[in-house]
């Protein structure tokens, strides 16, 4: 038995690490539609309040909230594939331990 193949969880997981550096410096791309919408709801609240001498606070929060949510979620992802990885290269190690103490030599 070779190694455990876990090139596509290291592809996904080296993804999502993009995409949370990108959350973290500001950029939309990464952002889902519910996050996006939140963040551009804000910002048309913020100018709107802006251009009618109001405070912005409320449009603030609701921007800061939503690249937190943002960030939250792209870092649960990271674990969860970085544990999925974990149990594959486990389950390999058991097999090979298995196979290995399962011979008569």
């Amino acid at each position: 038995m070779g190694k455990p193949d876990t090139r596509r969880l290291d592809k996904a997981i080296q993804q999502v690490t993009r995409k949370l550096d990108a959350v973290r410096n500001r950029e939309m791309w990464p952002l889902d539609g519910r996050e996006r919408r939140a963040v551009l709801g804000g910002l048309a609240t913020g100018s709107y309040r802006v251009t009618r001498g109001n405070s912005t606070a409320r449009a603030e929060r609701k921007i800061d909230s939503a690249w937190q949510s943002a960030e939250t979620r792209l870092v649960a992802e990271i674990a969860a594939l970085q544990a999925e990885r974990v149990r594959i290269v486990n389950d390999a190690a058991k097999a090979k331990a298995a196979k290995k103490s399962s011979s008569w030599w």
